[in-house]
């Protein structure tokens, strides 16, 4: 998979602009069959925008990016901004297992793409599709950073580079400094061909080259955007939930159906009730089960 070798699809350039904000800014999630089936997790991804204050208005910016042709079908039935992306033989249909080849290589297909909307012009928000969306994320971005990037544990410092990066959610504006980082980051891949992009992106973040790019990097909050690893503490400010440190399929399918309940209850409370709320998260329950038995087995030596 060579970087050069990208050609940019002009029906590509056509589903950004219909999606796009004023300021071309998207919503970017991936989907394959697995991920798409009814009752699977792309409909509790689009539930939760149904769900989430003032979210809905944000599905007429999301572009869906599907990785096989079932996963396009599914997503023409229930969304308008739906992209096949050309995979060349390669076979995304079935639920790709953390850290296998098929994983690898589905998640440096996704930085590589990700690059060609930076090269057209897009700013983008990308979202796994095992993230709930529960207010609009914008208002916590900061508006002088490059690269923004959720993270799995979050240590305070939006600055620190010692943050651990969760490529799931990002958002990244469109200009010189990232198109170059994408490219970087995609290339650093031969230098770590048994990582994924998360972890190459952080042996690669401290590069004297990016500083000297002076590209400008910023972490996320897990206050605002929290996940199954490190929960958001307040429903007065959480933005998004992330199901990470969980493994399999049904598991998260589990938790998140559990995590939108307990959303539900919160939005049903009255506005004073909401703002003095103490609610808290009844996840993870499969995922920490599934996620610690995982630990084991790396610890154990074996691969998941």
């Amino acid at each position: 998979m060579n970087y050069d070798q990208e050609i940019i699809d002009p029906k590509l350039d056509i589903v950004l602009k219909n999606a796009s904000m004023a300021d071309k800014t998207v919503i970017i999630t991936t989907l394959n069959d697995a991920w798409a089936e009814p009752g699977s997790i792309f409909d509790l991804f689009l539930e939760s925008f149904h769900k989430g204050n003032q979210t809905e208005k944000l599905l007429k910016h999301l572009v869906v990016v599907a990785l096989d042709r079932k996963a396009y079908a599914r997503c023409l039935v229930l969304h308008p901004y739906c992209y096949q992306l050309e995979t060349k033989g390669d076979n995304f249909t079935n639920e790709a297992f953390f850290m296998t080849p098929v994983y690898l290589h589905m998640m440096w297909r996704r930085i590589k793409f990700l690059g060609s909307v930076l090269q057209l012009g897009y700013n983008f928000v990308f979202t796994d599709a095992d993230i709930m969306w529960f207010r609009d994320p914008f208002k916590q971005f900061d508006k002088d950073a490059d690269f923004q990037i959720a993270s799995d544990y979050f240590n305070g410092n939006s600055y620190d580079l010692d943050n651990k990066p969760n490529g799931g959610f990002t958002y990244v504006k469109s200009n010189f400094r990232t198109i170059w980082f994408y490219r970087y980051w995609f290339t650093s891949k031969d230098a770590y061909p048994k990582m994924h992009d998360q972890d190459v992106l952080d042996r690669i973040k401290k590069s004297p080259i990016i500083a000297i790019m002076n590209l400008k990097i910023r972490f996320l909050s897990t206050e605002y955007f929290g996940g199954f690893c490190q929960p958001s503490q307040d429903f007065n400010k959480v933005s998004t939930m992330h199901a990470n440190c969980c493994v399999g399929l049904d598991n998260k399918m589990i938790d998140l159906k559990i995590l939108l309940e307990d959303w539900r209850k919160y939005m049903a409370l009255p506005d004073k009730v909401k703002k003095q709320s103490k609610s808290s998260w009844n996840v993870p329950q499969s995922c920490r089960t599934s996620f610690d038995r995982s630990r084991g087995r790396m610890n154990n030596g074996r691969r998941l």
